[in-house]
């Protein structure tokens, strides 16, 4: 049994959660770029295959949105020996998960386009990236689970230090492949970068974490210690599953407009990626330095940084947006030149700065939320929005209604401020602490039997 591990500032570790998530939007800007490149087709084949992909990744939040929260929490009552078995039991788990996610873009790629009705002049190339991704998923889940074990150790340089060697390797392998293998070349850079990460996981693990890993621990399911992570990871996965299936209808809203919206959604949502980055990141080290605080019992303190972190990702959100949106025709003429596309594209962005500082609210309060073990109420108090505004609202304002891409953005916007609102009235009025204290006493006791 090991003390508590010291807890940082919300700055110090902050800043490398938002290059991490940076640098690896910043490869898929690229990626998208030279797929536009090539044609508008193949842009468009880019971007709605990378949203499948990102809704089978889905799969792996069972776990992700889990771990984090087990292993700090454990860290902060001092049990180093219940966030090593969480750690552990967690590898197995990613192996299963990722190779159902493998499986399922491998075998299924074509249905699974047909559901959000990506145009024929699309589908061949979508799909054929799809399934050429298929092995990146594999390594995905067990990078993005080992990586969340050392943020949760505190070690977000050492993670920060993966990614930009994951991101160095496929941006050289994408810059030596796509013009010649065109989308497959993408993934073939994918599938190198992320296969080098999981060997620069493997080996911090082993010399950063002193954790070194058994044959056994690559496939084996360990009840205890996953039963702690699904607690908070069945709930959490739920909330992302959600979201990402509302988000996926309004991407078959988008589809029904044409591949020329289709395009432009695909160019414009590359900007909105980086922006909301900047309030993850800060979701990120909330949630990290949260669950320390709920298990050394600093409720107070908790309470404290999500209010001030709020008000920051609210400033900050706002900020980036407008940047994004005043540079906008700069931005949108590196993809295309159709002067139609950047118009519309720079009218998307503008509505962007109305979008994001309510989407902060949900990033971070989130992630607050499930720290303390009250992982439930994001998604029961979310999942009438996501599937009414969300969902029903893009194919209302956008296709019944005729108003377009500007409509299905008007429901991204209003989904986020309504979900975003609930989340701040339930950490406002203390909703998350009778969880909060039963995590601590949960922990408390186990440490002292």
């Amino acid at each position: 049994m090991t003390a508590p591990s010291a807890r940082p500032r919300l700055f110090p570790l902050t800043w490398p959660l938002l290059l991490e998530l940076l640098l690896g939007i910043g490869i898929g800007i690229i990626g998208t770029a030279l797929a536009a490149r090539l044609s508008d087709n193949s842009g468009a084949a880019f971007g709605i295959a990378n949203q499948v992909f990102a809704a089978l990744f889905v799969l792996f939040r069972v776990i992700g949105a889990g771990v984090s929260v087990a292993v700090t929490q454990a860290l902060g009552a001092g049990r180093r020996d219940q966030a090593d078995a969480v750690a552990r039991a967690v590898v197995g788990a990613s192996t299963w998960l990722g190779l159902a996610g493998a499986l399922l873009a491998l075998l299924a790629a074509g249905p699974l386009l047909a559901i959000v009705n990506t145009p024929a002049e699309v589908a061949p190339l979508a799909r054929t990236l799809l399934q050429a991704l298929a092995p990146a998923l594999l390594l995905d889940a067990l990078n993005a689970n080992m990586s969340s074990v050392m943020r949760a150790h505190l070690r977000s340089r050492e993670a920060l230090v993966v990614v930009i060697a994951i991101q160095v390797v496929t941006l050289t392998v994408a810059l030596l492949a796509m013009p010649h293998l065109g989308l497959v070349g993408y993934a073939l850079a994918c599938i190198c970068g992320r296969g080098i990460g999981l060997g620069l996981h493997i080996t911090l693990w082993r010399a950063r974490l002193g954790l070194r890993l058994r044959a056994a621990d690559w496939w084996r399911l360990v009840r205890a210690p996953l039963a702690t992570v699904l607690h908070i990871g069945i709930p959490g996965a739920a909330e992302n599953i959600s979201w990402r299936l509302a988000f996926m209808t309004s991407i078959a809203a988008v589809a029904q407009l044409g591949a020329h919206a289709l395009a432009t959604h695909a160019y414009t949502m590359q900007f909105l990626n980086v922006i909301l980055m900047f309030s993850l990141a800060i979701g990120f080290a909330v949630e990290i330095l949260v669950g320390h605080m709920i298990g050394a019992g600093e409720l107070h303190a908790a309470h404290k940084l999500v209010r001030r972190s709020l008000a920051l990702g609210f400033v900050v959100a706002f900020l980036v947006a407008g940047s994004f949106a005043l540079a906008g025709p700069w931005l949108l003429a590196r993809f295309t030149s159709d002067p139609e596309i950047i118009a519309l594209g720079c009218q998307l962005l503008w509505w962007t700065v109305l979008l994001e500082p309510g989407r902060s609210f949900n990033l971070i309060v989130i992630n607050a939320l499930r720290a303390t073990g009250d992982a439930r109420y994001p998604v029961m108090a979310g999942a009438a929005s996501m599937a009414v505004v969300l969902a029903g609202g893009s194919w209302f304002l956008g296709v019944h209604l005729g108003w377009g891409l500007v409509g299905v953005w008007i429901a991204y916007a209003a989904d986020e401020w309504i979900r975003g609102l609930l989340m701040w009235r339930r950490w406002a009025t203390l909703g998350w602490l009778p969880h909060a204290r039963a995590a601590h006493r949960k922990l408390h006791h186990a440490r002292a039997g």
